[in-house]
């Protein structure tokens, strides 16, 4: 996966627009809340001496939660979804970010603040993906690949704001369409099969800190070991999601993830964005 840094150009014009929902209490149960940005950006040159190529530049994030709690039963329910482009002058539009992840825990209470708990977890993207060394090769879409966790284990849920849940047993399943098995392995799944089965153990875990009044960092850690083939190698995703707000219309907003997957790649795969926009709470 390439980096990807969004600055503020020097000479441009940007565009942003950004809606953050606050806690809403439905009914004495349910609590949603969510987060939903747009960033945009767009530089021009006409007979700049010091070089420079046009380009457009969109991002678009939601992050919604919506949590049931009552008497000794918890229900954590997270959606994340993102998609970027970027389009440089004379070149083909590339995408910067793509993801669709929904998160399910249900939890009944045990002692203190552990639950006995069972997870789902899915992950995809929306948009077909490219070889970084050869762009005219498309080596995933919509569903190609597809991951779903499913297991059972242990809920530690101090807040809404902090929690971590261990599964040791746990289901995985990896899609792809058979058209990238044909010539050979595609994450994971063997040549001339569409899916991939996997059982072993996973943690997720949640941390969103306030670090002053105008300054949130959220962290999301899913960790994954596979009991049936190399446990040792540990599949890894992290992100974090910083937002300091300025003042009530303004905010900048960073977000940072890593990922290790050995089916995938054979390294570590990072990507960072950072934005600077207009905020509106409501």
């Amino acid at each position: 996966m390439k980096n990807f840094l969004l600055v503020l150009p020097l000479l441009g014009v940007q565009v942003v627009h950004a809606q953050e929902t606050p806690a809403v209490v439905t009914d004495s149960t349910w609590i949603a809340k969510g987060n939903i940005a747009i960033l945009g950006s767009q530089s021009s040159f006409s007979q700049w001496q010091a070089g420079g190529s046009n380009n457009l530049a969109l991002n678009g994030s939601l992050n919604y939660d919506v949590n049931y709690k009552k008497n000794d039963w918890v229900w954590d329910n997270k959606f994340i979804a993102s998609y970027g482009i970027n389009k440089l002058k004379g070149e083909e539009q590339k995408k910067t970010d793509d993801r669709l992840e929904i998160n399910s825990v249900l939890g009944k209470k045990a002692k203190g603040d552990w639950y006995y708990s069972a997870f789902t977890n899915f992950k995809t993207q929306f948009d077909t993906g490219l070889d970084p060394k050869d762009e005219t090769k498309k080596i995933s879409h919509f569903m190609s690949p597809a991951y779903w966790q499913t297991g059972l284990g242990m809920l530690w849920k101090k807040s809404d704001n902090l929690k971590v849940n261990i599964a040791p047993a746990t289901a995985r399943f990896i899609f792809v369409h058979k058209h990238f098995t044909d010539l050979g392995e595609s994450f994971g799944v063997e040549q001339g099969k569409n899916m991939r089965f996997e059982f072993g153990a996973s943690l997720n875990a949640y941390y969103k800190v306030q670090v002053m009044e105008n300054f949130t960092i959220e962290n999301i850690l899913n960790l994954y070991s596979n009991y049936l083939e190399d446990p040792q190698n540990v599949d890894l995703d992290y992100q974090i999601n910083a937002v300091l707000k300025v003042n009530k219309y303004i905010s900048t907003n960073l977000t940072f993830q890593t990922l290790y997957d050995d089916n995938a790649y054979k390294g570590f795969q990072t990507r960072h964005t950072l934005g600077v926009g207009l905020n509106y709470m409501f």
